[in-house]
């Protein structure tokens, strides 16, 4: 199993993500409402400004292949809050050579290990679309719990999307 490492994303990261996103829905799946189709460089700088800081509020962290020294993943921890000892994960993306390998709950542990062994939090939180199923089982795996389903909660051209609400407690936590 190849080992990972997860190194901030910075701007020279910003083509390998956006070669990633290929249509609009898999955009507002992978990035909310906060971007627009298609994904651009000022998009990714407004991302990344105020982040990967000793207090910042977010970590952007682009998923390194230790073996073959490539980008094959994006995550994010972010509304980081230090007083409630809380945040959420999100932008996650595995790269279209490694999915289905078990990196995205190789991903998922490593930012679990930061927010958890690093940064001391209690609760991480993160929201996943009810129909993206592989997504689903990788949360799982990696000790995510389902906490609710918030029906129809986007409007996606003429249909609505629902979204699983899932977290993960640091007393659930086997890192």
């Amino acid at each position: 199993m190849n080992r990972i490492e997860l190194r901030y994303f910075t701007e020279k990261d910003f083509p390998q993500l956006m070669d990633w996103i290929k249509s609009p829905e898999f955009l507002l799946q992978w990035g909310g409402p906060m971007f627009q189709y298609p994904l651009d460089h000022e998009q990714l700088k407004d991302y990344v400004n105020d982040s990967n800081t000793e207090h910042a509020s977010q970590l952007i962290y682009c998923v390194i292949d230790k073996q073959m020294n490539t980008i094959v993943g994006h995550i994010a921890l972010r509304n980081i809050d230090r007083t409630n000892k809380s945040a959420r994960i999100g932008k996650v993306i595995v790269g279209d050579q490694t999915r289905g390998k078990g990196m995205g709950t190789r991903m998922m542990k490593e930012v679990l290990k930061i927010a958890f062994n690093e940064l001391k939090l209690h609760k991480v939180s993160l929201g996943v679309f009810d129909f993206n199923e592989p997504a689903i089982r990788c949360y799982e795996k990696a000790g995510f719990k389902k906490d609710g389903l918030l029906r129809d909660h986007r409007k996606i051209n003429n249909e609505y999307w629902s979204l699983y609400e899932m977290s993960i407690l640091d007393c659930e936590w086997d890192g």
